[in-house]
């Protein structure tokens, strides 16, 4: 009797490789979901950056946290300014030293990234220098547009993975789909980290000249965006009183680029 209930019970339960099978697939559909979710939520932040200003981005407060624990908050200048209010030279120069095919592009310059990465070979090569000895650190050149910086400073962490960088990749393709070139422009002026603590064209403005980013002149926009490769070591420079040195370079290409 034992043996024909074990046997029913054997011919009415699943395998165990299906029911492994089954929670695998249970366990993949929930992910998916959860993944599905995220962006959906992503999409829906972005769509709502058409008409409301960020009071914050991910970097910004992962800077202000920094500067509360070492007693430094005072440093933090933050104001908004609309895109109006932000002088035509500064939106040039940084056009001009970060992403000069910005009007022409959907979100990713292709052409600036393997030009990056081909520089960066060179420099890697030239670091290493000639026998035996240390090799010297190269400073690598970087392909992003400034959608991408928008995309990471808005909402990603700084860890370099290929899940992170394949998220980058979306979110400045719903930037792109989503917003308007100057939106975007507007938004990242007013964002970007231009030193220690100041974010923003109009703190910039009153922190290295005192005055408002609508009175920027040509050669200080260029001296601003000489600073966002490195701002927190370009701005100590030109706090001192010293501007980066492709600043010159910076303020001859401001002539030949296009705005939203």
């Amino acid at each position: 009797m034992s043996r024909r209930r074990n046997a029913a019970r054997a011919a009415g339960a699943p395998p165990r490789r299906g029911r492994v099978a089954h929670a695998l697939g249970s366990m993949l559909l929930g992910v998916l979901l959860a993944a599905l979710a995220l962006q959906g939520w992503w999409v829906a932040r972005i769509a709502a950056l058409r008409f409301i200003d960020p009071s914050s981005t991910t970097f910004q407060r992962s800077e202000l946290w920094r500067l509360l624990q070492t007693g430094d908050a005072h440093r933090w200048r933050q104001q908004w300014v609309p895109y109006e209010r932000i002088s035509p030279h500064l939106k040039r120069a940084v056009v001009a030293a970060e992403d000069a095919g910005f009007v022409d592009h959907f979100g990713v310059d292709w052409d600036a990234v393997t030009a990056a990465w081909q520089r960066n070979q060179r420099l890697r090569d030239r670091a290493r220098g000639h026998g035996d000895g240390p090799v010297r650190p190269a400073r690598v050149a970087g392909g992003s547009t400034i959608t991408q910086q928008l995309a990471k400073n808005l909402f990603l962490s700084g860890e370099r993975t290929l899940w992170r960088k394949g998220q980058e990749l979306w979110l400045t393709w719903m930037l792109e789909a989503l917003l308007n070139k100057r939106r975007i422009l507007e938004i990242y002026l007013n964002s970007v980290e231009w030193g220690d603590g100041v974010f923003g064209a109009e703190a910039a403005a009153q922190h290295y000249f005192r005055k408002s980013a609508a009175q920027l002149s040509a050669t200080e926009a260029a001296r601003l965006a000489a600073l966002l490769p490195a701002p927190k070591r370009y701005g100590r420079r030109l706090a001192a009183g010293t501007a980066p040195s492709h600043t010159r370079v910076i303020l001859e290409r401001m002539g030949s680029v296009r705005l939203p």
